[in-house]
């Protein structure tokens, strides 16, 4: 027969193996929910923000007056800032799929992140000379930059400001640096091949595809614009 002493062992590591399971299984569900969370509901909420952003420019260039006549004087009064967290575009890649489509806002701030696409602060505006910088997630709230990888020179990045069209066009491949290195939004972007200045467009994202310990960094020029009222441009469809 086993000793008293042996049997108050046994179950004192069938309590500590039983208990340890029990945490395991916590801890388990807890990762299960966490990453449920970071895959979808940040996602919903993403996808639900960025399309009242949508809604809220279309209702404000609704409201707009119309564009002069062809030939008019051009207003020489400057542009109105752009608000922080504000939007003031959309952005279209068909490379990505049909419809894509994603606001951009002012500011690269991590909760202008989770509404939409952030334009980098300082940088040039749509069509304007110099380098139009926008950043977005690729992965967790809605993933708008998750196949970024597959961006290829001449592929159409197209952004529309509710009064033209901005057609711009991938220069190369995407670039792989490190997070310091802000050279890659300067007006003319270190490493993108410009020479000079000229009508240019950063995009960059998170490098690995599920961490941040690099950038991934596509660069683009103006290739062509048109007004709002003659309808979307060809490269819209693909």
């Amino acid at each position: 027969m086993p000793s008293r002493l042996s049997v108050r062992s046994v179950r004192s590591v069938r309590l500590v193996v039983r208990t340890f399971s029990e945490l395991c299984i916590t801890v388990g569900a807890l990762i299960v929910l966490f990453v449920a969370y970071v895959l979808l509901w940040t996602g919903v909420k993403a996808a639900d923000a960025a399309e009242g952003e949508i809604e809220t420019l279309h209702s404000r260039w609704a409201e707009q007056p119309v564009a002069a006549s062809p030939g008019a004087p051009a207003p020489t009064a400057s542009p109105a800032p752009y608000r922080g967290g504000k939007p003031f575009a959309t952005l279209h890649i068909p490379r990505f799929g049909a419809g894509w489509e994603w606001p951009v806002l002012e500011n690269t701030e991590a909760r202008t992140l989770q509404k939409g696409l952030g334009h980098y602060s300082g940088t040039a505006r749509p069509g304007e000379t110099g380098n139009f910088a926008v950043a977005g997630h690729r992965r967790t709230y809605g993933d708008p930059f998750k196949d970024f990888p597959r961006l290829r020179p001449g592929d159409a990045v197209i952004v529309n400001d509710g009064t033209t069209w901005f057609t711009y066009r991938i220069a190369k491949a995407p670039y792989r640096t490190v997070p310091t290195d802000t050279a890659v939004v300067d007006p003319v972007p270190r490493r993108s091949g410009f020479e000079g200045p000229g009508r240019y467009l950063t995009l960059t994202t998170c490098e690995p595809e599920w961490g941040s310990s690099h950038r991934l960094i596509a660069w683009a020029h103006l290739d062509a614009t048109r007004p709002v009222s003659e309808g979307g441009p060809p490269a819209l469809s693909g």
